[in-house]
C-alpha cells in the first residue's frame, strides 16, 4: 500500500482510494482527488511539507497529512 505523501519528485501515480473521515475526505474530493485520477508529484518543500502535485491539468498544494489519506498505485 502506497500513499500520495510517499511519492518521490517526478513520480506519477493513479489514485486508488481516498481514506479519512468527514471534512478531510470531502475536501480532497472537492479538489478533484478521486479514484482513477492521475497525479504527478512536481515539488516538495525543503522539509517535505507541503507537496505540490499536478492533477487534472492544474497544480495543487497539499499538506503531507492530507496526502497521507490518498492511496495510490
Amino acid at each position: 500500500m502506497k500513499f500520495l505523501s510517499q511519492l518521490e519528485i517526478g513520480e506519477k501515480a493513479t489514485v486508488k482510494s481516498v481514506n479519512g473521515e468527514g471534512a478531510i475526505r470531502r475536501r480532497l474530493f472537492d479538489m478533484g482527488i478521486t479514484p482513477g485520477a492521475e497525479v504527478y508529484l512536481r515539488k516538495k518543500a525543503p522539509l517535505g511539507d507541503p507537496i505540490e502535485i499536478t492533477l487534472r491539468g492544474y497544480e495543487l498544494t497539499l499538506r503531507k497529512a492530507e496526502a497521507a489519506h490518498v492511496e495510490v498505485n
